[in-house]
């Protein structure tokens, strides 16, 4: 994120600003507990300018040392109509009201120059949360089954055209259905369906397992349907398709883009399970599966602190063997939670996390 020339609040003194300018159009953070300033950064700007790109993780960022606590502080003026959203230009001041930090924020606006013709504006989209086009992109090609009995629910390729074992784009493919096709698993001739092939599984630390990864393949077209037969024109296809590979509707990968980055209000511990790509190690901007979900009461945008254990050390006067504290080495937010998994971005990562970091509510 590019600096921002402006006048920086001392972490000692930070006068206040006339608020009356913003009373009609402001957004204020809601007033935080003594101390408070100690959550701002002592080189936070006193006003920021919102630019194309910026994420509401970054912005943040830019005033608190940790960016997951800014909607705790977020408080709605109801004279905005539509408060949650921050656009490019907008102009956000760090204020003190009544002896803690608070936001005002100045709408930004358009000006378009009169002339003899018809001017439309250009169209104006909010800053995200996080970099959208990263996690759907990766929710195009993955998604989550709650078990493997739900396999078993699923219609599946039996055959390729002319007897080919394996099909890509523009051929035609025969699958069968299943007794329990119906519902949302429903094929139905000229609809869209996808191609999936099974991932990897995902158990808790106690062997119980908490759902099945499928990998997107490609593609394909209802053509026509015989009793349990289904035929299939496959449109697009990232690799081939092979005999058992499942057929199943779209899924709704639509994500809200107007959620919070806010830790979670229960007190929840679990384990960073694996990178869908199937390395071990993981950095910032990666996606990550977790082992909790809705059912644990996540939601889109919920952050979690990533720890990594700390050393064993031998005792210089026993020798003993002893396990040094485990240290918080990085931050991930949910974005699409599933009944026992998660999907998360990692937001931020002090060291290289790895597959089996515990991870846990902020403190």
């Amino acid at each position: 994120m590019k600096p921002h020339s402006c006048k920086l609040f001392s972490s000692i003194h930070r006068a206040p600003l006339a608020l009356g300018v913003f009373s009609v159009v402001g957004l204020l953070l809601a007033p935080m507990q003594v101390n408070a300033w100690e959550r701002v950064r002592d080189n936070a700007p006193s006003q920021y300018t919102v630019s194309k790109g910026d994420t509401l993780w970054d912005i943040a960022g830019e005033f608190l040392h940790s960016p997951w606590q800014w909607p705790e502080l977020w408080r709605v003026n109801p004279q905005i109509g539509d408060p949650h959203l921050i656009y490019p230009g907008d102009h956000l001041n760090l204020d003190d009201c009544q002896g803690s930090p608070c936001i005002v924020m100045e709408r930004g606006q358009q000006t378009v120059k009169l002339s003899p013709q018809v001017r439309t504006l250009p169209h104006r989209e909010a800053i995200t949360p996080l970099p959208l086009e990263t996690v759907r992109a990766f929710l195009r090609d993955h998604r989550i089954v709650d078990s493997q009995d739900g396999l078993e629910e699923l219609a599946y390729v039996v055959a390729g055209d002319n007897q080919r074992l394996i099909s890509g784009a523009g051929d035609l493919i025969f699958a069968r259905s299943t007794d329990t096709d119906t519902g949302q698993n429903r094929i139905v001739r000229g609809e869209a369906v996808e191609i999936y092939r099974q991932g990897q599984p995902y158990q808790s630390a106690r062997g119980e397992m908490l759902g099945l990864e499928l990998i997107k393949i490609g593609d394909a077209v209802v053509a026509r349907r015989e009793g349990d037969i289904i035929q299939l024109d496959v449109r697009r296809a990232n690799q081939e398709v092979r005999n058992d590979d499942l057929i199943l509707p779209p899924e709704d990968a639509t994500l809200d883009d107007n959620f919070m980055p806010r830790a979670p209000l229960a007190q929840l511990t679990g384990t960073l399970l694996a990178v869908p790509e199937g390395v071990r190690f993981i950095g910032r901007l990666q996606v990550v599966a977790i082992d909790l979900g809705s059912r644990d009461g996540l939601q889109p945008g919920h952050v979690l602190s990533i720890d990594q254990a700390g050393e064993r050390v031998n005792d210089p006067r026993t020798q003993e063997v002893l396990q040094m504290p485990a240290e918080e080495a990085g931050l991930l937010m949910v974005f699409k939670p599933y009944d026992n998994i998660s999907y998360a971005l990692v937001m931020e990562a002090s060291r290289t996390l790895e597959v089996g970091d515990p991870v846990r509510t902020p403190r």
